[in-house]
């Protein structure tokens, strides 16, 4: 028989993953969809990016993150940088537009994350946290 803690831990990311879900079909939230969100945030943070690199940070098929990214091009939060060896590959950049709507995108959800965890200590923040953390650098897609 399975252990408590998996059982719990099993029904409760089920009832996480149908909230967001029925939270962002609901109403929206912000001007950003989680998908063009990860990615501008991944390019500010870490810098700019090929298809291909983001295609193996969040486990997506290179065509999915192409078609994202074509869709940020064309709002203008991102440009390309055509790389100087093969000239058919490209890295994309955010540009600063798209570092506006990040921002504000990222404001919008902070304070939707605080309103929910607003009875919660800081520790209880942190280690939640964490632990998601974990949890999400845990998860492989086979």
């Amino acid at each position: 028989m399975y252990d408590d803690s998996l059982e719990i831990l099993e029904i409760e990311l089920a009832v996480l993953i149908r909230r967001i879900t029925s939270a962002t079909s609901h109403k929206k939230v912000g001007h950003l969809d989680r998908s063009a969100y990860l990615l501008l945030h991944q390019i500010a943070t870490k810098g700019a990016a090929g298809v291909k690199a983001l295609a193996g940070e969040f486990q997506l098929d290179i065509s999915t993150v192409s078609r994202q990214a074509a869709s940020l091009e064309q709002k203008g939060l991102v440009y390309r940088i055509p790389d100087e060896t093969d000239g058919r590959a490209y890295s994309l950049q955010i540009t600063e537009q798209g570092l506006k709507e990040l921002k504000e995108e990222k404001h919008i959800r902070m304070k939707r994350v605080g309103e929910v965890t607003r009875n919660w200590t800081d520790e209880e923040r942190q280690t939640f946290a964490m632990l998601l953390k974990k949890y999400n650098k845990s998860v492989l897609i086979e």
